[in-house]
């Protein structure tokens, strides 16, 4: 067992009170700063003129095998050179998906989160950044934080059926909903107010990029 496995789903036992992150950080946004910032990315069109892609899968807590009650993800756009990611995705059985990517600045989010919706359009719901555990602690002692709040650390465990990873390395991620209200907490990785049911290309493999 690597350093990170045992891991996954850390925020599981920390409280997702939303009070928590109120205390803006030195040099940090807050959240409404940080919705202010990202209000143009509603148009999703204008994520894709930034160079924002998507895989096309919406993620479930059900399919990261964590209780289908807690929601949804979402469906993604990532901005792949944010993330360390080849510009390309790697070829399927290509093992895992792994990045160089340490970027923190929720000013700038790395990843987009969407709600498919009936017509076909999509609702921005979230903001999102990603960094690769092994690329962060080559610099940084501690887990990345947003306000005092340790970012959530995704990791496999062997032992389990899922892959609570999603076919990353372990890595951190931190959801912020600025854009639609979330009864888990603000800095929760899933929402119940979100739904995948309109999402066109439904999948078992979330973030296979």
């Amino acid at each position: 067992m690597n350093r990170f496995q045992g891991f996954g789903f850390l925020f599981l036992v920390a409280p997702l009170s939303l009070n928590a992150g109120c205390q803006k950080a030195q040099g940090e946004p807050t959240l409404d700063e940080v919705r202010s910032i990202a209000e143009k990315y509603r148009d999703v069109n204008v994520a894709k003129a930034e160079g924002y892609t998507t895989d096309n899968k919406c993620v479930t807590a059900e399919m990261l095998g964590q209780p289908a009650a807690l929601g949804t993800m979402g469906l993604h756009y990532v901005r792949r050179d944010m993330l360390g990611l080849p510009p390309k995705p790697s070829p399927p059985g290509s093992g895992r998906v792994r990045g160089t990517g340490t970027h923190s600045d929720f000013r700038q989010p790395a990843m987009l989160v969407y709600e498919p919706q009936a017509d076909g359009s999509m609702q921005l719901v979230a903001v999102e950044n990603l960094v690769f555990a092994a690329a962060w602690h080559q610099a940084n002692k501690q887990a990345p934080t947003f306000h005092g709040r340790t970012w959530p650390l995704l990791s496999d465990d062997p032992a389990t059926k899922v892959d609570e990873a999603h076919g990353w390395e372990p890595h951190y991620e931190q959801h912020l909903w600025v854009f639609r209200d979330n009864p888990n907490g603000a800095y929760s990785p899933f929402n119940p107010a979100v739904t995948c049911q309109y999402n066109k290309q439904p999948g078992p493999a979330p973030h296979a990029m």
